[in-house]
């Protein structure tokens, strides 16, 4: 083995200031949507998705899974999923719909409002509230540029169901 300058592994490049501050910026974003979680999970004793689930589904007693999805956008088969679990832990309940027997409507049980009640809010997470909280302005440029961000990831990386995947769920 040689000591020459030739056989030493190559410098990583460095990352231009910019780059380190947008970085910088992911970690401080990423870094609230899990200690938020991990808040939820600790005092409610269920994810973050399923106390959105719940909190939908008590605003709107007698949604159906469609609606649940599309109140949540995600997909319904996510919406589906978190149904069968919450309905398996006896915080939900299914009915059939009467005008329509195809229907399955949605509703809270007293286990699930007592979740709910002791759940650190917002419900539906922290990062949608503070999205909420943003004009239409720089809603549009941050969706441009992220959009740009993910068109810069490798593609073989970037799964373009993703987006319909709960924050919780990642």
């Amino acid at each position: 083995m040689s000591n020459s300058p030739s056989a030493l592994p190559a410098q990583p490049p460095e990352m231009g200031e910019a780059e380190k501050q947008v970085l910088r910026r992911f970690r401080v974003v990423f870094n609230a949507v899990k200690t938020h979680f991990q808040q939820v999970e600790k005092q409610a004793g269920i994810g973050g998705a399923q106390i959105w689930a719940l909190s939908v589904v008590r605003q709107h007693p007698g949604i159906r899974v469609t609606q649940l999805a599309g109140a949540m956008d995600i997909h319904q088969s996510t919406a589906s999923n978190l149904v069968r679990t919450l309905v398996e832990r006896k915080l939900m309940e299914t009915s059939k719909s009467d005008e329509d027997r195809r229907a399955v409507r949605l509703r809270l049980l007293p286990d699930g409002e007592r979740i709910l009640d002791k759940a650190p809010g917002p419900f539906a997470g922290v990062l949608p509230a503070a999205l909420d909280r943003l004009d239409s302005a720089t809603l549009d440029r941050l969706d441009a540029d992220l959009a740009k961000l993910i068109e810069a990831l490798a593609s073989d990386l970037t799964d373009p169901q993703a987006e319909q995947v709960p924050l919780a769920q990642l």
